[in-house]
């Protein structure tokens, strides 16, 4: 079986990604099969094996993202369409993708589910300057979750004005565009400067979550790597 819709990958304009308001992002249908998806939403990892992550301080005073998260190791325990899907996600055929969609090869992949109860948001935020973008790919139905009860990565536009490093609200930007984050769909985003994003307050009730499984891009070009580095390095010692 595959899970990635390698055709589908394949038909994904890049230019038209790169060029897209306020900065790179698309929300396709169908980059996964539909007998790939449906195998891979019946065998989600279980909630009880996941870390609680509530109220842990962000920078910024940007409010708390709470959420259940578990973060994808080789050799975990998962079903075996899990076990296959993260292959193909580090193959080549994802890999060319990716380097196409973001120009760049110089980039290595790091996964992890999160859940999202009732009550729960991400506050509007800028990425890390060691993201070059996620793939977000959303596994809740019909069978178990309501639009009305939100769950969309929303595209936020500030024209400029608000600085990285800082907290504003939803309601303070001057565009939002909300996903589409039921079925079959995925978000796939870059980071840039005004790359703001955020998901609103969870409304659905007690025992549901907002499912997504995310694949973080995270920069690999050497001199990034170094002043990283070296920054830890001054941090240690400070």
């Amino acid at each position: 079986m595959s899970y990635l819709d390698f055709e589908a990958l394949e038909k994904m304009d890049e230019r038209a990604f790169l060029n897209r308001h306020p900065y790179p992002w698309a929300n396709p249908a169908g980059l996964l099969t539909d007998e790939g998806f449906r195998a891979l939403r019946e065998s989600l990892p279980e909630a009880e094996r996941f870390d609680r992550i509530f109220g842990k301080t962000r920078q910024h005073g940007q409010k708390p993202h709470d959420r259940l998260s578990l973060d994808y190791e080789p050799g975990m325990p998962l079903s075996p369409h899990w076990q296959a899907f993260m292959e193909e996600l580090h193959g080549p055929e994802y890999r060319r993708f990716l380097a196409r969609m973001l120009n760049t090869n110089h980039f290595t992949l790091k996964c992890h589910w999160h859940y999202t109860p009732a009550s729960c948001s991400v506050s509007p935020h800028c990425d890390a300057n060691w993201k070059l973008g996620s793939h977000i790919f959303y596994f809740n139905t019909e069978e178990d979750w309501r639009p009305e009860w939100g769950g969309q990565t929303v595209v936020l536009d500030d024209h400029g004005r608000f600085k990285t490093r800082s907290a504003p609200e939803f309601e303070e930007f001057d565009e939002e565009i909300e996903s589409i984050a039921m079925g079959n769909q995925s978000f796939l985003f870059t980071r840039r400067g005004n790359s703001w994003h955020g998901v609103r307050e969870i409304t659905c009730p007690p025992e549901y979550y907002r499912k997504v499984m995310i694949v973080v891009i995270r920069d690999a070009r050497p001199l990034k790597q170094f002043t990283k580095t070296v920054k830890n390095w001054f941090r240690r010692a400070a």
